[in-house]
């Protein structure tokens, strides 16, 4: 039996996430489709393969942002002209009531494109979580004094897996990078001084997907962007210039699902510390995953030497607490788990808790 109270709280919950995170245009859609969902209008058909879903589960699977991406698909397509010209622009704020109802009319004409977008789960692969994870990467650089050999998982496009070759401004707290790099990342540094100087080389990067973007396909690019709220323009070039830089250093993701494509390449190297990393991608695995994932790691973790270190650095949704975004991270020898951080989910702040 549909629960349309649990799916409606959960676009509710999302909208006031969209306009706390400085998207006041999603923020107004999802609480029109909220409107929708409630009524039984055409969002039921969109939302059928969560039909019995909790407003938790719909959250965890990120039902909102699924069906916020494949509007803003549309627009990015050229195929809807009515829902674009409604859409914000750098120049108007856009009219989300006129958004919606265009929105409707093309739920209602072409189902088959929002049952087909919103079948996998969000990439978002955004760019700034690197400022967060910068701080996980230079604190394994530190205590090991070692190269890095980074692994990642659920990596989307891939983009993060540059995180050494873009620009990094903390304000007071410090910066890091290179200055001539066309990726600027600003982030608030909060709490703590952090450990911006340290230098950190990386020796070899890879990383996997379920299902990877290839950035070298335009269509890819375009969905890749569609997650990202619309009326964020500065999110949406700092994506471009990063898919810029990505296609020039030919960055690849395997695809492949995480267990088994870190079963294959997580052996700890000499002479490099190991660091497995992924950042908002954890909440989208079934728990047998999750558990088979931990194990594989912790298990290479067994094996970890003092030239030979092993790292596992996550930016992730408390399990308690799925606003509460947490950078943890694990290294081995040893095996002890620290909070460094909590960090806004789209990396504009970094409250470091680490000693």
């Amino acid at each position: 039996m549909t629960d349309p109270a649990a799916l409606a709280r959960a676009f509710e919950l999302q909208a006031g996430a969209c306009v706390a995170f400085g998207s006041p245009f999603s923020g107004a859609l999802l609480s029109l489709a909220k409107q929708d969902i409630e009524a039984g209008g055409p969002m039921a058909a969109a939302l059928a393969p969560w039909a019995e879903a909790s407003t938790r589960l719909a959250m965890t699977d990120a039902v909102p942002i699924r069906w916020l991406g494949a509007v803003h698909d549309l627009v990015l397509s050229g195929e809807a002209p009515a829902l674009a010209a409604a859409y914000p622009s750098p120049a108007e704020p856009g009219d989300a009531g006129r958004a919606w109802a265009a929105a409707r009319e093309e739920m209602v004409g072409r189902p088959d494109h929002f049952i087909r977008f919103m079948a996998h789960e969000p990439q978002t692969n955004e760019v700034r979580r690197s400022a967060c994870l910068l701080p996980g990467f230079l604190t394994v650089a530190a205590e090991t004094g070692l190269p890095l050999q980074i692994l990642e998982i659920g990596a989307s496009a891939g983009l993060n897996q540059l995180w050494d070759r873009y620009a990094y401004d903390f304000g007071a707290a410090g910066a890091w990078g290179d200055a001539a790099s066309p990726v600027w990342l600003d982030a608030e540094w909060r709490s703590a001084p952090g450990p911006f100087d340290v230098s950190a080389t990386v020796v070899s990067r890879a990383a996997c997907d379920r299902k990877p973007v290839d950035i070298r396909d335009p269509a890819a690019r375009r969905r890749l962007k569609a997650y990202i709220w619309a009326d964020q323009f500065d999110r949406l070039a700092r994506l471009d210039a990063a898919l810029a830089m990505g296609l020039a250093a030919d960055t690849r993701v395997e695809a492949e699902d995480a267990v088994s494509w870190v079963a294959r390449r997580a052996m700890p190297a000499e002479g490099a510390a190991t660091v497995i990393f992924h950042s908002v991608f954890w909440q989208y695995l079934p728990p047998g995953t999750q558990t088979a994932l931990g194990e594989a790691i912790a298990g290479f973790g067994a094996g970890a030497r003092g030239r030979a270190p092993l790292a596992w650095l996550r930016m992730e949704p408390s399990p308690a607490n799925l606003a509460d975004v947490e950078l943890r991270l694990t290294v081995w020898p040893g095996g002890e788990e620290r909070l460094l951080a909590h960090v806004h989910p789209h990396g504009a702040w970094v409250d470091w808790a680490a000693a």
